[in-house]
Formats: C-alpha cells, sequence, structure tokens
C-alpha cells in the first residue's frame, strides 16, 4: 500500500512540472506522408509559479511517423512536424531531436520543429526508429515540455524478389511410379513485409519439366504428372519452378530454381542372353578349376536389381564343370571341375540358367525373370606325357635276395593319338638309390647290391617315364620296396629274472611271469613260444605258455626248505614264429624264501630284508626305529662310563698332594683346601689299579715306598712315583677311551724340588722339622686344624690346566 502512494506521488509531481504533454496525430498533408505534433486542450497540469501552483494544460502527445522507403528524391524527405501548445509563434519555442540517426539520417528545424529524412531508408535493414523530442524555452533553455519518445516507421515497398535459399535441388523418386507420387518440397522467401500488401505473397509454377511433373502454386510441393515413367527409357529430368510475388500479378518480382529429378532403379526387367547358344574351346591338360570361358546375360536394370545368377541346368554333361557369378561384371565364369581327355572324349554340351538374384513382387506378373542358353564346350587335343597304369608301386623284397634278382616292374603308357614309345629310367636323389636298377624297355626292377632290412627296411625310389618321340615329356612314379626280413636272430627274454618261491608255496602255483624280444623286424606281430627243455626233466619248477608271449613259471611240488636247498635254477626255452624258427634257452634262479600265509615275503637271506618285495613299509621303519633305539642306549651308556670314571679318580682326599687349579678370583688361602678336589693325587689304590689295568706300569713301579711314617716328611723318592704318576695320566688322557675331545687340552705340570722353578706351593714356604710337633695348633679350633702339619707335609704339587 506504501509503494502504490509512493507511485502515485511521484507521477503526480510529474504532472505538476509539466513533464508530460500530450501529443496530437498531425493532419495529413504532401501525399498523406506528412505528420506533425500539436498541442491539445484537455488534461491540465499545475505549475509552480513564485506566487502559488497555478494550473496549465497538457502541452503535447507523441504518435509514430511514417516514411517511404527507398526515397530517391533530391531534396531532404519529410517526416513530420513537432509542435506544443505553448508554441505562439514568437520563435520562444525551440525543438531538439536525440535519439537513432538524429544528425545522420534525421534532421529538426528547431524553430518550426520540421523533420526530415537526409537519405533513402531500406526497411529490410531496419524497420523502424526510435527517438525523442522536447521543446525548450528558446531564451532560458528551460523545458518547456518534458521529454517524450516517439517512433519512426519505414513504409515497405515491393523491392524484393522472392527467392530458393537451398536451391537447386536434387530429387529422387522410383520408375513406374503413378501420377501423382510425391517428389519433394521447394519453399521461396520474399524479405518484404508480409504484413503490408501483397509485396510478399508467392505463388509457384513450373517454366520447364512439364507434362512429367506438376508444383502445387501455394505449397510448392512437387508431384509427378505422368504415370509409369520408365527410367531405361530416360533416367534424369531438370525442372525449373517460378516463384512470384504481389500474388502473382503483373509487375510482381519472381525468382527461379532448377531441380535434377532422378528416376530410381526398380526391377522391372529379366536378365537375357545375347545369344541362345555359346562355344567355347578348352585344352585337354587345362587344370581342374581353371576357367574355361565367360557367357554373360544382359539386364537393363542397375545395380542390385541387374545382379545375375548363374547355373548349370542339371541332366546334360555339365557335371564335368561348374560356373560362378562375377558380381562386378554381372558374367558368368565357367570352371573345369573334373581332367579332359581329348581320347575318351571330345566336347560336351549342356545348358545354363541366369535369374535375378532381387526379384520384385510388383512385376512377377511379367513373366520369369531368367533366361537360359545352351554351352558347348570342345576339347582341344594336347602333347601329354606318358600315363603310368598306377599313381603309385609297391614291392616286396627278402633281405637276402641275390643280386640282379628282379624285383618288379612298372608300366607307363602314351594316351596320345600318335602313340610314342616309352623309355625308363630311376631318378636318383640318395646314394641308397643306387641299390636297384632299370630296364628302360620293359621297365623291370631289380637289385645291384645285397639288402639289409636291419640298415634300412623301405627304399622310396622314382621312376621316370619318358616319351621317345618328345623327351621334353615326362612323367615319375613313386616304387616303395619293402625289406621282408629274414629271421636271422633268435628271441631272447626280456629280462635275466631273479624271482623266489615261498617255502609254503603250492602246486601249479605261478612263481614268475616272463616274456621275451627279438632283433628281426617288425615287433609288432611277432609271436613266441616258451617250454622247457626236453632233455632235462625238472622235478620242481615248469614253464607254462600262455598263449600271449607270455609265459608262467609253475610250481610242481610242495615243501621247499632253505635249510635242504636255498637256490634252483630253471632253464626256459623261447622260440619265435618265424622261418626258420630260431630258439633261445635263458635260466632263471629261483630263491626259496620264507613268507607269510598271503605270499608276503618275510625273508630270504641277508640281501632278502630289503627286498622291495619281502619287507613291508611298516617293517621297516621298524627295523630303523630298533636301530636308532640300540644306538641311544650304546651312546648313553659310554657317557656314563666316562662320567662314573672321573667321579672315582676324584672322591678320595687320603693323598697328602695337592691338585693346584689355576684361576683368576683370589681364595682363602691356605686354608681353603674344601676349593680342590685333593682325590685324584690322594687315592694311591686308584693309582695301583689304573697301572695294573692299562698295563702301563707294574706293582713294583708304584709300591717303591707305600707306607710313609706320619711324622717323616717326604723323601725324593716319593717325587719320583708322583712324577711317573702324572706322566701315567698324560697317557691316559691322550689315549684313553675317557679322554677330553679333540677341541680340548689337559696340561700335566710338575713342580717341586726337582723342578727349575722349584716348589711354588706356599707350604714349601717354611722348613719342616721333623721334631717339633704342631698337632697341638688342632686344639686352637677349626680355623687352626688345617694348620696343622701332616706326617707327609713336603709334597710336591699338581698344576692342571685346561684350555
Amino acid at each position: 500500500m506504501i509503494t502504490r502512494n509512493g507511485l502515485l506521488l511521484v507521477f503526480w509531481f510529474l504532472l505538476d512540472k509539466g513533464f508530460l504533454a500530450p501529443l496530437h496525430a498531425p493532419p495529413q498533408r504532401r501525399m498523406g506522408r506528412e505528420q506533425h505534433l500539436r498541442g491539445v486542450e484537455g488534461l491540465g497540469l499545475r505549475r509552480h509559479v513564485a506566487s502559488g501552483v497555478q494550473r496549465v494544460k497538457r502541452g503535447w502527445v507523441w504518435n509514430q511517423f511514417f516514411v517511404l522507403e527507398e526515397y530517391m528524391g533530391s531534396e531532404p524527405q519529410y517526416v513530420g512536424k513537432l509542435h506544443t501548445d505553448l508554441d505562439r509563434g514568437d520563435s520562444d519555442v525551440k525543438y531538439t531531436l536525440s535519439g537513432e540517426g538524429v544528425g545522420t539520417i534525421f534532421t529538426i528545424d528547431q524553430t518550426t520543429g520540421d523533420i526530415h529524412a537526409l537519405m533513402g531508408l531500406d526497411r529490410e535493414v531496419k524497420s523502424y526508429y526510435t527517438l525523442r523530442a522536447q521543446a525548450v524555452d528558446m531564451n532560458t533553455g528551460r523545458p518547456l515540455e518534458p521529454e517524450s519518445e516517439f517512433i519512426i516507421k519505414i513504409q515497405d515497398v515491393n523491392d524484393n524478389e522472392p527467392k530458393f535459399l537451398d536451391g537447386p535441388y536434387t530429387a529422387c523418386v522410383p520408375e513406374m511410379s503413378p501420377g501423382g507420387t510425391f517428389v519433394m518440397q521447394v519453399t521461396a522467401t520474399d524479405a518484404d513485409d508480409p504484413s503490408y500488401g501483397n509485396s510478399a505473397r508467392i505463388v509457384y509454377s513450373i517454366l520447364h519439366g512439364q507434362p512429367y511433373f506438376s508444383v502445387d502454386s501455394k505449397t510448392g510441393v512437387i508431384r509427378t504428372a505422368l504415370p509409369n515413367m520408365d527410367r531405361e527409357v530416360k533416367e534424369l529430368y531438370q525442372v525449373l519452378i517460378q516463384a512470384k510475388d504481389m500474388g502473382g500479378q503483373l509487375g510482381g518480382l519472381a525468382g527461379t530454381t532448377t531441380i535434377n529429378i532422378t528416376l530410381s532403379d526398380v526391377n522391372d526387367n529379366p536378365p537375357r542372353f545375347s545369344k541362345s547358344i555359346f562355344h567355347l574351346r578348352v585344352p585337354e591338360s587345362s587344370l581342374v578349376g581353371s576357367a574355361v570361358g565367360k557367357i554373360r546375360a544382359h539386364d537393363l536394370d542397375s545395380e542390385k536389381n541387374a545382379e545375375v545368377e548363374y547355373s548349370i541346368v542339371p541332366g546334360d554333361e555339365g557335371h564335368m564343370f561348374n560356373i560362378t557369378s562375377n558380381g562386378h561384371s554381372q558374367e558368368g565364369i565357367i570352371v573345369l571341375s573334373e581332367h579332359l581327355d581329348y581320347e575318351t572324349k571330345r566336347s560336351y554340351t549342356f545348358k545354363v540358367e541366369a535369374s535375378n538374384a532381387h526379384l520384385d513382387p510388383r512385376f512377377l506378373h511379367r513373366g520369369p525373370f531368367k533366361d537360359t542358353a545352351t554351352v558347348k564346350v570342345n576339347v582341344l587335343d594336347v602333347d601329354e606325357p606318358p600315363v603310368f597304369t598306377k599313381t603309385s608301386y609297391t614291392i616286396d623284397v627278402y633281405e637276402d635276395t641275390p643280386v640282379s634278382t628282379i624285383i618288379g616292374s612298372v608300366t607307363a603308357q602314351d594316351l596320345d593319338a600318335s602313340t610314342s614309345a616309352v623309355r625308363y629310367s630311376i631318378e636318383w636323389k640318395r646314394p641308397v638309390d643306387g641299390c636297384f636298377d632299370i630296364d628302360t624297355v620293359e621297365g623291370t626292377i631289380s637289385t645291384t647290391e645285397m639288402l639289409d632290412r636291419e640298415s634300412n627296411r623301405q627304399h622310396n625310389i622314382f621312376v621316370v617315364a619318358t616319351k621317345v618321340n618328345n623327351p621334353l615329356l615326362s612323367n615319375k612314379v613313386t616304387v616303395t620296396v619293402n625289406v621282408l626280413d629274414v629271421n636271422e636272430f633268435p628271441p631272447e627274454l626280456t629280462i635275466l629274472f631273479d624271482t623266489f618261491v615261498c617255502e609254503n608255496a603250492k602246486v601249479g602255483q605261478v612263481i614268475q611271469t616272463i616274456n621275451a624280444t627279438d632283433k628281426d623286424l617288425p615287433t609288432v606281430g611277432q609271436k613266441f613260444f616258451f617250454k622247457s627243455p626236453r632233455e632235462i626233466r625238472n622235478r620242481n619248477f615248469t614253464v607254462r605258455d600262455f598263449g600271449n608271449n607270455t609265459a608262467g613259471i609253475v610250481t610242481k611240488r610242495v615243501g621247499f626248505q632253505r635249510r635242504v636247498q636255498e637256490y634252483y635254477v630253471v632253464p626256459v626255452v623261447v622260440e619265435d614264429s618265424g622261418y626258420p624258427a630260431q630258439s633261445s634257452t635263458g635260466t632263471l634262479t629261483v630263491r626259496v624264501c620264507a613268507c607269510e600265509t598271503d605270499g608276503s615275503l618275510l625273508s630270504c637271506t641277508a640281501e632278502a630284508v630289503f627286498l622291495p618285495v619281502g619287507l613291508s613299509t611298516g617293517a621297516v621303519m621298524a627295523i630303523l626305529l630298533c636301530m636308532v633305539i640300540l644306538l641311544v642306549i650304546v651312546v648313553l651308556y659310554v657317557g656314563l662310563r666316562r662320567q662314573k670314571k672321573r667321579e672315582t679318580l676324584m672322591s678320595s682326599k687320603e693323598d697328602i698332594r695337592d691338585n693346584v687349579v689355576h684361576y683368576d678370583v683370589e681364595g682363602g688361602g691356605e686354608e681353603d683346601t674344601h676349593a680342590f678336589d685333593m682325590g685324584t693325587l690322594r687315592n694311591t689304590k686308584a693309582i695301583k689299579e689304573n697301572m695294573l689295568r692299562r698295563g702301563t706300569g707294574s706293582w713294583s713301579d708304584v709300591t717303591t715306598q707305600t707306607e710313609i711314617n706320619g711324622s717323616t716328611p717326604t723323601t725324593e723318592g716319593s717325587t719320583n712315583i708322583i712324577r711317573d704318576y702324572i706322566h701315567q695320566r698324560l697317557q691316559e688322557n691322550h689315549l684313553g677311551f675317557s679322554a677330553p675331545p679333540y677341541d680340548s687340552l689337559a696340561t700335566y705340570a710338575y713342580e717341586g724340588d726337582g723342578s727349575v722353578a722349584e716348589s711354588l706351593s706356599s707350604i714349601e714356604s717354611w722348613t719342616v722339622d721333623g721334631r717339633e710337633d704342631f698337632r697341638y695348633l688342632s686344639e686352637w679350633g677349626p680355623s687352626f686344624k688345617t694348620l696343622t702339619p701332616h706326617p707327609c707335609s713336603h709334597r710336591p704339587d699338581t698344576l692342571t690346566h685346561l684350555s
């Protein structure tokens, strides 16, 4: 509501200022083409003055002007006149003009308000111009009237002819079409104003192309005027169409275009042979598949409607030939399908039929679309090479055939009318072909050297037959010579079998199947016979021939025992079926074995344990497991023996000799005797037993002084005994079964009075006097007990170093 009141207030303000004025249509003058603006009485406008508000009349209203296009006069063309009621004729009002074309196309007289066009206008370029006019006070320049907009419209004249923008045109219509068949539609355009007069009203007509075609005068649709126009008579038509404006009246402008109309083909013509019989000639030496000749049936149609299919009519002599159609040339090509022989038949006659491949049902009433002609083929005689009676020959000959023996023959003859003689020869290609020769006249083949089947069991030679009267004509044939085997090798057992028989075998039991081989060829089809030698009577085994080139070794009794006889030898005679028959004798070794009730082998001899036929997988695994267990027991036993001996040697503590072991940690002095195992050097009984057990010494070596007085110090003799003992221990470590591993080193070094460094023991740091008795120190307590000297305290030390 506020917006509408605001708009009303703005509209009232404009009216009050006098910016809007009525514009009246001007009176017609100058041939009705001049118009002007003038003031009219009516709606009043209020004008503000110094003393108050004054109501004034609206000065002018606008209307459109008209001006003719294409003006050709020498003076500017008058368009119209602007006028306001405020103009009293005292030249106090000035008229201004602005907008499109002002100053270049349009101009105005500022005093009178007359508007003129300075140049000719074209409506087809621009149909109207929009301008703005205003009246101002000449003296003050104050607008007397608000600026008003008006239009100058260009009035059309017929200055453009109709035009076919897409011409020339091309169209196609099937031949034999009925009258009135649609061809195409053409359209012309006129640039003149269709809303003003008849300048743009077009009428179509045919200037050239009658009476075959017609055109609709209003729509421009072109149709056939005559029915059944034949393409074979005339294929292309050129039609000239005219389009005229002003409704076709006199003085109208016209435009033309050309339409090229083609009659498309339909299959309305059958194929026709140009003659009823065709004569062809072909040499008898022509190859199968070669072309004999060509025939053609003409069809007046075009493209696919002219495609012709050819076929030979069955029932005549046409089985020697085939015919194919050439889609490009529409010819029928006659091809030879079998070999020709002038001497057998010299001419062939048959019929060929030509028909359309694509038929049009609309024209079948005109009759069959096919034609027939006769073809006669004459065979020409050609001088040909000799012809063998067979395509190949096969001759069988034994390998022991004497030299120069005739083994076979070939025959060739000349089939020509001249009947020339024939000569034969062998074409040598390999050295082995020299094993044969041929009679040049008779064609008989003979051997030139002995044949060996084992080196070459088949020979392929080529025999050439040549005409005597024309040596250039020759023919050749393959002769295969198969060398037959002479039975010269005896058969042999395939493998010299070594088998076994169970102790619990039954009578008639087959214990082994045997077969044989023969070096004579062929291996396929050989027949072998197996039997026992007649001169040997075997009460244990016999040979049974199965009749399929295999035989079996069969038991003849029961009660085989290994304790009585472990092996039996069975001779076997093998004979072939050749001529003369060849035979050989082979032997089989039969071992007596213990078996289970089902015939499974248990044991034969020491070697039989490992025979796959006697042991199952479970038995082998059990044997291996037992062996592993025994080996583990032995290893454990040896280890325990070593440990027990080591503990025995270190258990005694009665010997006065000390075992000094080198280590890096400071000990407890002389009191720390518990840190060492003194048993090894103290146990003199063990020394004696070891020496007696090893055989390295006698009692006399170690009993030099076995009893030592508790108060008497160690003498030089006891030092020798200890030295010998250490030497004994070194020998035991190197030679005994309990010696350390080879990557260890046991060293026993002697120290004491007899050594260069003398004694290193703290025991030798003071002199022992036999008269002094320090046994009373033991009464001082456990800490002084170890200081109490032993009766044999003067002792050498043993240094042990292991690395």
